[in-house]
């Protein structure tokens, strides 16, 4: 009887220590998430100074990230393909690359519900146009 109660008691701490491993693991994870994100800033770029091309730029925010393709021709951005999008509840943010192709600039407003999303979007595609120049 004292062997079954050492090895449940074992068993015990073994899942134990595996739930406390597994759950600060995830709580680390979260606040890079969250530093990453609040930390992003989107900044301007000057149209005139990227030369007609097709530029691909991507933002990795740990539990979200995005690639693109921009293509710029005559000082304007005809297209962006979102390649990828990796979100949980984000999807709706991918009409911000419609935003950014009417306004011809990155300072759009991001989308309600999906503001994390929005802004790994736009700085990818931010670093999309920053590697045409």
């Amino acid at each position: 009887m004292l062997s079954v109660k050492k090895v449940v008691l074992g068993a015990v701490c073994v899942i134990s220590l595996t739930g406390i491993l597994i759950g600060g693991k995830y709580l680390i994870t979260l606040q890079t998430y969250k530093k990453i994100t609040s930390e992003l800033k989107i900044g301007s770029v000057d149209l005139t100074k990227i030369s007609d091309g097709k530029y691909t730029g991507s933002c990795d925010a740990v539990y979200v990230g995005a690639k693109v393709t921009v293509t710029v021709k005559d000082n304007k951005i005809e297209d962006i393909i979102l390649l990828s999008h990796k979100n949980e509840r984000g999807k709706p943010a991918e009409v911000i690359k419609d935003e950014v192709i009417k306004a011809q600039s990155l300072q759009v407003d991001t989308i309600s519900g999906a503001t994390n999303s929005s802004k790994v979007i736009l700085k990818s595609i931010e670093n999309a146009l920053n590697s045409g120049k």
